[in-house]
């Protein structure tokens, strides 16, 4: 059994992440075995949590637990793969603890994931604004659903010794006991942009400081004995690990080249896993700095990330953006998902990039967010036609036309349009999604890619 703990809030801006990525550090600085888990399609987060548990003997992937995309069903698999071998589990909620998919009750909330692992919850508060008035607020959090189980409370932004003083008074006869309280720290910030936190391949250096300080932060301010025993407190998880389990694609293995770097930081793990289990060999590579792809490469992964900060180093990579375009000509399998999609646009905010779309795209003012309910309109490496999936968008870029003569996706949410391109081997759209829900769609990209 993993032990396991949940950090949720009572809204966005609390502190979950920080909270979250400290304690993971602190307890792996202990020696323990941690397991770093997102809810939600966050990818950011994760790769500030894998930061924090590299200081164990086994470093460990992020892991994103949606309902949403993945399902009810399959998110206790899905957690008991990530933590397979560890002795504790920490997951960061999103948004607020009760807020999860619109329009769709509790579906892909902090609380239904709680729930789903059964798992005990710690309430990060933001105090900086209040005393007496967090007994209520953590009063009504703890009682909203009695399935969901707060076990303690961690108090952020705390002004003074006697700020601190009047919330434990406030707290003491609310039952839910604060385990932690934590001073204002600038030095525990991460910087933010347009699209939430700057992606740790950005700035590693600087967020092994943070993480860091938030795990020292952590360390001063909270219970880690308290918080521990809590975890271990959780019931025994009966579902089986999910696994990778796919019949390999007969014959030699093809390669499949998936972008990474500073500029294409956006992936799940486990796309890497059922690609590798459908029987190919995952090389990744840098648009950045490569000027060449694997050698080899049958197929190509384009996954999400900011090619807007890079635009000028991606154009000037004339070479790869030449290799790429050659690829995609001869007709072999890419898969290409938002940042992807602009990368293989004519331009991004005027300049060159790989030209196999006949799209243009540009950064603007407008932030698209949300999940989609989407149906493949036609046959691609990728899905067969009529194949549904679910994902989510999340960018501040348009393309022009949105959609090519044979769309990838019809989308129902949240207005029916069609979005995206299917050309040749392509597949291209800025819909992100969840393969561990459709595992087919790796065996079927890896089959297209066979000699």
């Amino acid at each position: 059994m993993v032990a396991r703990l949940v950090i949720a809030a009572p809204s966005s801006g609390a502190g979950k992440t920080t909270v979250a990525t400290g304690l993971m550090a602190a307890f792996a600085e202990r020696g323990l075995a941690v397991s770093p888990h997102k809810v939600g399609p966050d990818y950011i987060d994760p790769g500030y949590h894998a930061l924090a548990v590299s200081s164990s003997s086994k470093a460990r992937p992020g892991r994103n637990l949606d309902a949403y995309m993945c399902g009810t069903d399959l998110i206790a698999p899905l957690f008991a793969h990530g933590a397979r071998g560890c002795e504790l589990a920490v997951i960061e909620g999103v948004m607020g603890l009760y807020d999860g998919a619109a329009d769709q009750g509790e579906l892909a909330s902090t609380a239904q994931v709680a729930k789903l692992l059964r798992a005990p919850v710690v309430l990060v508060v933001d105090a900086s604004s209040q005393s007496r008035s967090v007994a209520a607020l953590v009063h009504g959090f703890a009682s909203w659903d009695p399935e969901v189980r707060i076990g303690g409370v961690i108090l952020n932004k705390v002004a003074t010794d006697r700020h601190e003083h009047l919330l434990r008074e406030a707290l003491g006869a609310s039952g839910v006991p604060v385990m932690g309280v934590l001073r204002r720290a600038p030095a525990v910030a991460t910087p933010s942009r347009h699209l939430g936190l700057v992606p740790v391949a950005e700035r590693h250096a600087e967020a092994v400081d943070a993480v860091r300080a938030q795990a020292g932060q952590v360390r001063a301010g909270c219970d880690l004995d308290a918080l521990l025993a809590l975890a271990r407190s959780a019931p025994p998880l009966t579902a089986q690990a999910w696994e990778p389990a796919l019949e390999p694609v007969p014959g030699p293995r093809p390669v499949i080249a998936v972008a990474g770097g500073a500029a294409f930081t956006f992936s799940y793990a486990e796309h890497a896993e059922l690609l590798t289990a459908a029987g190919a060999d995952v090389v990744p590579f840098d648009p950045l700095r490569d000027e060449e792809l694997p050698e080899g490469t049958r197929g190509l992964v384009i996954g999400g990330g900011f090619p807007e900060m890079y635009g000028p180093e991606l154009s000037a990579n004339e070479a790869l953006r030449g290799a790429v375009a050659e690829l995609a000509a001869g007709g072999a399998p890419v898969a290409a998902e938002c940042a992807g999609l602009l990368y293989l646009a004519r331009s991004l905010d005027g300049r060159p990039m790989c030209g196999v779309l006949d799209a243009e795209a540009r950064m603007s003012e407008r932030l698209t967010l949300g999940y989609r309910d989407a149906v493949a309109l036609s046959d691609s490496a990728l899905a067969a036609a009529g194949t549904r999936m679910r994902g989510h968008e999340f960018h501040r870029t348009v393309l022009e036309p949105g959609a090519g003569a044979t769309p990838a996706w019809g989308l129902r949410q949240p207005r029916r349009r069609v979005e995206g391109y299917v050309q040749g081997g392509v597949h291209a759209s800025y819909v992100h999604t969840h393969w561990a829900a459709v595992p087919q769609t790796a065996r079927r990209f890896v089959e297209s890619c066979a000699p």
